[in-house]
């Protein structure tokens, strides 16, 4: 696919030398000879790599006002700012906007030409790494046959042509981005952005600067998660890190459908559907006084709830076989399968389904050929580090031996029962007991959660 190059400058001369030097390149070019002709041109198809003039005809820095139209749109493009009136004060607010470099006309040819090489080498890695983070969470599918994810796939299938909100609740690494992802893969708004904002990972005072963006004593604009998602959907991840202040923000932006930048004055409407998203129990949030509850009544329309992985069992060798599938057809390897699935359906996966992914990887590069002795090998060496029971050595000296024997029987009849669905017949055959005797063993345990 050819690069293609927006050249934005209101001379006529500086254009045509651009033209001729970056199309003796193979690159594509497209000009712009003012400010509204570029707004046309950036509006119409994003270029790959652009290069403005700082002013145009508009007025002064029009040129830095286009730069940040165009990250508002997409961050990752590269823009080079020309100028023939440069000054280190102009290089330092065209950087801190987001230029890729910063070049002073008269300009050398053969530094401006390894400036657009570089860019457009940047911007192919960037393209490519998203391109295969997009591939990830769109090829990859909602896998498992228990009732938790059979209900799971209907809910996204009737909430993804609606506008209404969500509230995916689960375990960390159960899949929750993934479900956000296949909602607007599905939804009416898939043509629009996909933004999300981790309220975990977040400096505490750049909440609000994160969602609302800022306007700056300069006139340039930062524009936040609520813009950017303009038209498309944005996932807050683990809403309940957010605090109360933003919290009430976030109610009245709900309710109003329009909010403010940070130092703005006007305010902006807004069009996205918000879908959150929280690892934590959220009622017992409200109830530590930690989540506005009339903010998680507005966000928990619908409710979507994962269950952690050691509750799936089922689901555990499908899992683990689809994800190699797709991880042999990434790195070219040859195809194979986990057939002994032993240790993955006895192991806690305190990780969720990203633990199980991360081992199959490891399962796929260190055992290409498929022998099964090694894959049982490098399964067991790695759940065997990351085993994090409650029933370590050390706990389990600290007991009558008694007390120790009946919690060993407890956690492995559970971890059998929900292997098998909750079946006992089968539960009972696996065990090597009567369907009865496993009924009264069951009970003495005080383990009654079982059909």
């Amino acid at each position: 696919m050819i690069t293609e190059i927006l050249i934005i400058d209101d001379n006529a001369d500086i254009r045509s030398i651009l033209n001729e030097l970056i199309s003796e390149e193979g690159y594509k070019t497209r000009l712009a000879a003012n400010f509204n002709q570029a707004l046309i041109e950036i509006d119409k198809k994003l270029p790959d790599v652009a290069i403005i003039d700082v002013k145009l005809d508009k007025g002064d820095n029009d040129g830095i006002e286009l730069l940040n139209h165009i990250k508002k749109k997409n961050k990752d493009i590269p823009v080079i700012v020309i100028s023939g009136h440069a000054n280190i004060e102009m290089a330092i607010k065209s950087l801190k906007s987001g230029a890729f470099e910063f070049i002073q006309k008269p300009f050398d040819k053969e530094r401006l030409m390894n400036f657009i090489k570089r860019a457009v080498e940047n911007y192919s890695l960037k393209s490519e790494n998203k391109n295969l983070q997009n591939k990830l969470f769109h090829t990859y599918e909602i896998i498992g046959k228990s009732q938790n994810i059979t209900s799971v796939r209907e809910q996204i299938l009737k909430l993804s042509s609606s506008e209404s909100r969500i509230l995916i609740t689960g375990p960390t690494g159960s899949g929750k981005e993934l479900i956000a992802r296949k909602i607007h893969k599905n939804s009416k708004r898939n043509h629009g952005p996909f933004i999300i904002i981790n309220g975990a990972l977040l400096d505490t005072n750049k909440y609000e600067l994160e969602l609302f963006g800022e306007e700056k004593k300069d006139g340039s604009i930062l524009y936040g998660a609520l813009e950017k998602s303009s038209k498309g959907i944005l996932l807050i991840d683990e809403v309940t890190e957010i605090p109360l202040e933003t919290q009430s923000k976030i109610l009245r932006i709900i309710v109003d459908q329009k909010f403010k930048r940070l130092n703005g004055n006007h305010d902006i409407k807004v069009d996205v559907r918000i879908i959150c998203s929280t690892s934590k129990d959220i009622k017992k949030e409200i109830k530590n006084g930690n989540f506005r509850e009339d903010l998680f009544h507005r966000l928990n329309v619908f409710n979507i709830s994962l269950d952690p992985l050691s509750k799936r069992i089922e689901d555990i060798p499908l899992l683990a076989n689809y994800f190699l599938k797709n991880i042999c057809k990434n790195y070219n390897f040859k195809p194979f399968e986990i057939k002994d699935n032993n240790y993955l359906m006895n192991y806690t996966w305190p990780g969720n389904v990203r633990e199980l992914r991360n081992l199959v990887e490891r399962v796929a590069i260190l055992s290409q050929k498929g022998d099964e002795n090694k894959i049982v090998s490098i399964i067991k060496e790695s759940l065997s580090k990351n085993e994090n029971d409650n029933f370590s050595v050390e706990d389990t000296l600290s007991v009558p031996l008694r007390e120790a024997r009946e919690n060993f029987e407890k956690e492995y009849l559970t971890t059998q029962l929900n292997k098998f669905g909750g079946n006992i017949s089968k539960t009972a055959k696996f065990v090597g007991m009567e369907r009865s005797a496993l009924h009264r063993k069951l009970k003495q345990l005080g383990v009654k959660d079982f059909n």
